[in-house]
């Protein structure tokens, strides 16, 4: 695993462009996102009545950073991890993304986008919204079929980093599976409350997505690691067993929707209790994330460095919050934030292992270096802003006056929010600089 090949013609020209498609949706929910900081940070909140503004741009942040960055990505990472073949099926499933993604993007600009704020993918209740997700959905499925074909392990084993990526696969063809299932056993009565409707509908994909993005952020991990001359800390054979294990409670979800009809009340607490049980499955990886990360400790600056220990850290960060959540309150995103972004940080610092490899130009300077600590200390303070603010009763997914901050430390961690939440833009923005200033020097090959 020492020095991580990247495959080449096809699949090579495929990661790229998923690379663009990841890079446009973080640019896109970077810009929503200085409206959702500033539509909830005390003082500015009151001078510019963003309220209204606030849940339609929410939605469409929450899909394109998390749901759209994170599959886009997860491409990136099939494309260059997997063989050549079936070429057709990658590049249809880009140019359906693609297309989803822009159709969302201007969709909260077009007339009926009532927004329901629920977990995992929350909508916006119009025709042409309803049409991006269904090309993304499409376009991603077809993405993630080419990687069962393309990352399949031979033998059993296999190479660690490809059987990772295939066992992310896996789990993206569940959850999207698990979508569809949904949708085709959930009636939508027009008596049901929107927002429950698609709770439920989301609820068992939304949580079997949570292992893909796990599994591939110790890919990126691994990947950064071998990427600075450290040597695997446990041999191939351990490592890929190590993936077989974070990978087993995924044969927990068809079992749950194959005993229990989606939309009943014991369905979504088992896959509550998926998440409480089956993440610790991922201990072993965590564990070789941390001694690779510790082994690494002396090695030359790197800006992929920097987003290895920033991503670690607020990935654990994020873990520790899960455990303190009581109540719908904002410690609940406090909780998200942190192990989102810590996925989020693992794929910056793979793209900037990647971009070179990818044939475009490298990535040097203190802008690069310093970016995973400016955009991960600022979610850092943003994330324990919110879990402060959680612990006085501030609830979630309100804006303004709705917050009803009427206590100092109430105000105290939403301005945390909001400081950090301002900082981490900044970061954001200096990884897209970054890349793009890379991306400019693209030599073909």
């Amino acid at each position: 695993m020492h020095s991580v090949a990247v495959s080449g013609g096809a699949s090579k020209a495929l990661a790229r462009a998923w690379l663009w498609l990841g890079l446009m949706a973080l640019i896109g929910s970077g810009l929503l996102a200085i409206l959702l900081v500033l539509s909830r940070t005390p003082g500015i909140q009151d001078v510019f009545p963003l309220k209204d503004m606030f849940r339609a741009a929410l939605v469409v942040h929450v899909d394109l950073s998390v749901a759209v960055w994170f599959m886009a990505f997860a491409a990136v990472i099939w494309s260059a991890l997997g063989r050549d073949g079936v070429a057709w099926m990658g590049w249809s499933g880009f140019a359906l993304a693609a297309t989803g993604t822009a159709v969302m993007t201007v969709s909260p600009f077009l007339p009926g986008a009532e927004p329901v704020l629920n977990n995992y993918i929350p909508v916006l209740q119009q025709n042409t919204f309803y049409a991006s997700l269904w090309l993304c959905g499409a376009g991603f499925g077809l993405a993630v079929l080419r990687a069962l074909i393309t990352t399949w392990p031979r033998p059993f084993l296999g190479a660690p980093l490809q059987l990772g990526a295939f066992l992310g696969a896996v789990a993206g063809f569940l959850a999207l599976a698990a979508f569809v299932w949904s949708w085709l056993i959930v009636p939508r009565d027009a008596e049901i409350e929107p927002k429950l409707y698609f709770e439920v509908l989301f609820w068992g994909g939304g949580h079997t997505l949570q292992f893909q993005h796990a599994i591939l952020m110790v890919v990126a991990w691994l990947w950064i690691a071998a990427h600075l001359g450290q040597p695997p800390v446990a041999s191939p054979r351990a490592l890929s067993a190590m993936f077989w294990i974070a990978a087993l409670p995924l044969l927990v979800v068809p079992a749950i929707y194959f005993t229990i009809p989606a939309g009943e009340l014991p369905h979504m607490e088992l896959f509550a209790k998926l998440m409480i049980w089956g993440h610790p499955y991922m201990a072993p990886l965590i564990l070789v994330g941390f001694l690779s990360l510790w082994a690494i400790r002396r090695s030359e600056a790197h800006a992929a460095k920097s987003a290895f220990i920033a991503s670690f850290s607020l990935f654990a960060v994020g873990g520790v919050l899960a455990y303190m959540i009581q109540g719908a309150n904002v410690v609940i995103p406090a909780h998200y934030h942190g192990s989102t972004v810590g996925v989020t940080l693992a794929f910056m610092g793979l793209a900037y292992v990647l971009l070179p490899q990818l044939g475009f130009g490298e990535v040097k300077g203190g802008m690069a270096r310093w970016q995973p600590y400016v955009y991960g200390g600022g979610q850092l303070i943003h994330v324990l802003g919110l879990a402060w603010s959680g612990g006085y009763g501030v609830q979630r997914k309100v804006a303004g006056a709705e917050q009803a901050l009427t206590t100092l430390p109430q105000k105290i961690g939403m301005g945390m929010m909001g400081l950090g939440g301002l900082i981490a833009v900044i970061g954001g923005i200096m990884f897209v600089l970054v890349c793009l200033k890379a991306m400019a020097r693209w030599q073909r090959g």
